[in-house]
Order: structure tokens, then C-alpha cells, then sequence
């Protein structure tokens, strides 16, 4: 059912007003920005579930966890390393692959040594953990936004904020490259994956080797929220309600029909959404800080019912 509410959707907005003028352009135009929705979706719906799986938490998302406070840290160490021509003049493919290599690395080394130790950590030193790194992200690409220029400095800011409007030119080929593969993957370990939800102990037990199945799902999150953020930008909360619905709507569903209704419900989520925002109400308003505010609301409301796992 969703499904089909993901199709017309897309048929909605690739058709929907589309005139007798130069509509190959239009319409080339409006596939570029449904494919760059579609795969930010899934890939934010996906991620979001897996590191829930991982964290044994359902009020964590890898932006809670500072994933992407690291993102702008990099953009703000990249723009001061090369300047604004250096840093414009990147191939846009480079660019991006970089950009991933380095918060995958990153993300792994960080998180994986935090989360492949469950059996010594407690769930609240875990997200505290997080979100002392996610500060110290931010408080770093603060201090170096300070020794920037304003030529600069509009540049960082200008990837602070997501923008679903923006389209996403060269990137999402590469993009597209890089996140198939890491969905695929993802359905592909649904049955591990189901495994590594039932915790630590019970996962050894039966077979699973644990802190390398944790350390490869942190890798499949990294790849996923790199490419996420590099096509729109930061959305922190957008994976939390998506992952909560699919929850909600899959009681006791198998990871490979959570992760599949996640996506989907993220297409038709942001679809939707972005096509409301832009064709109903003129962008007068933004998409991203309608997500943010209801996504702070759901975390609070997960937080005060006590739904953690």
C-alpha cells in the first residue's frame, strides 16, 4: 500500500502542471529532483533503523550521535584547507567521494569503538557519549567558522542547513553509485541483522560475530547518512520519525520488511512533503524546519513514554 502511495506520488510530481511548453526540460528537471528525494529517503530511513538496531535504542539517530556535526566539521576544515576557489574548483564527483571516505572512516572509528563494547556500556552512556561528541563537532566547526572570512563562512553555513529544493546536479550519479549498493547490502543482512537486534549476549550465542557486524552496519550508516547529507544537507530528525512510524506500522516485523517500509515511507514522507511546499504554498516556507520542530516533538514524546527499545 505504501508502495502505491510512493508511485503516484512520483507520478504526482513529475506530471502534475506540466504544460505544452518546454516540458522535456521540465520534466528532466523535476526525474533529477524525485530521484535525489527518493534516494536521501531512503538512505536517511535505512541508516536510522540500522543504528537504532545496532545502539539497541529507538530514540537514537545517527545525527543525535553527531554524524552530522562531523559532516559540517569536515566542510569547515575543508574550506579553510583550500580557500573558496580551491575549495569550489573540487570535482564535484571527488568532492563527494571524499566527503564519504572520510566520515565513514571517521564515523567507524569513533562510534564503533562507543558501540561494539554493549555489554560495558550502559544505554544512558551511550547517548551521553554521543552527545558530548556531537558538541564537540559542532564546537569545532564553530571555532574554525571564527578564523574564516565571510566569503567562507557563507560557504560552510550554506551546507549547515538542508535544502530539498536544491538539486542535486553531478553529485547523485555518485551518489546513486555509492547508496544502491549499501541498501542492497543493508536487505541483504536482514536476517543477521534480525540476530544482532536481540542484543549482545543472545547474538554470540547463536553464531554472530558481533563487534564485526556492528563495526560493518556503522560503516553501511556512515555511507548512507555521507550520502544524505551531501546531496541536502544535515536532517536530523527526519530518520527518527521514520523509523518510529515504521515501527508503529510493523509491530515485530523482520529487518528486511522494517528497512523496505522505512524507505518508503520516507519517499512518501519527503515526496509529499517537498511537492506541498513547493507547489501548494510557493516556498514560502521551508520543509527542513517543519521535520526538525515535529522531529524534536517525536523525540520528546518517545522520551517521555519510556519507548527506548
Amino acid at each position: 500500500m505504501v508502495a502505491a502511495l510512493v508511485v503516484f506520488l512520483a507520478m504526482l510530481w513529475l506530471f502534475q502542471g506540466l504544460g505544452e511548453g518546454n516540458w522535456r526540460f521540465v520534466l528532466a528537471l523535476r526525474a533529477t529532483k524525485l530521484a535525489s528525494l527518493a534516494l536521501v529517503a531512503a538512505s536517511v530511513g535505512v541508516a536510522t533503523v540500522l543504528f537504532q538496531t545496532v545502539a539497541q535504542n529507538r530514540i537514537l539517530t545517527p545525527a543525535i550521535m553527531g554524524f552530522d556535526a562531523l559532516y559540517l566539521l569536515i566542510q569547515s576544515l575543508a574550506v579553510t584547507g583550500l580557500g573558496t576557489i580551491g575549495f569550489a574548483s573540487l570535482p564535484t564527483g571527488a568532492k563527494f567521494l571524499l566527503e564519504a571516505m572520510l566520515l565513514t572512516g571517521v564515523s567507524v572509528a569513533l562510534f564503533g569503538a562507543l558501540l561494539g563494547r554493549a555489554s560495558a556500556e550502559t544505554i544512558g552512556r551511550t547517548i551521553l557519549t554521543g552527545m558530548i561528541l556531537g558538541v564537540m563537532f559542532r564546537s569545532g566547526a564553530v571555532l574554525v567558522g571564527r578564523l574564516l572570512d565571510p566569503n567562507e563562512y557563507a560557504i560552510v553555513q550554506q551546507a549547515s542547513f538542508a535544502n530539498f529544493s536544491r538539486p542535486a546536479g553531478g553529485t547523485l550519479g555518485w551518489a546513486a553509485l555509492i547508496a544502491l549498493p549499501a541498501l542492497a547490502v543493508s536487505h541483504w543482512l536482514g536476517p543477521q541483522l534480525d540476530v544482532l537486534g536481540l542484543g549482545r549476549d543472545r547474538a554470540i550465542s547463536l553464531g554472530s560475530a558481533h563487534r564485526r557486524m556492528v563495526l560493518g552496519v556503522l560503516a553501511l550508516v556512515a555511507v548512507l547518512t555521507a550520502v544524505s547529507t551531501a546531496l541536502v544537507g544535515p536532517v536530523a530528525f527526519f530518520g527518527l520519525i521514520v523509523a518510529g512510524l515504521a515501527h508503529a506500522l510493523l509491530p515485530g516485523a523482520r529487518h528486511r520488511a522494517l528497512l523496505a517500509g522505512a524507505a518508503l515511507l520516507a519517499m512518501a514522507l519527503l515526496i509529499s512533503g517537498q511537492w506541498a511546499f513547493e507547489r501548494v504554498l510557493g516556498l514560502r516556507a521551508t520543509l527542513s524546519v517543519v521535520i526538525e520542530f515535529a522531529g524534536g516533538l517525536f523525540f520528546l514524546v518517545l522520551l517521555l513514554r519510556g519507548r527506548v527499545r
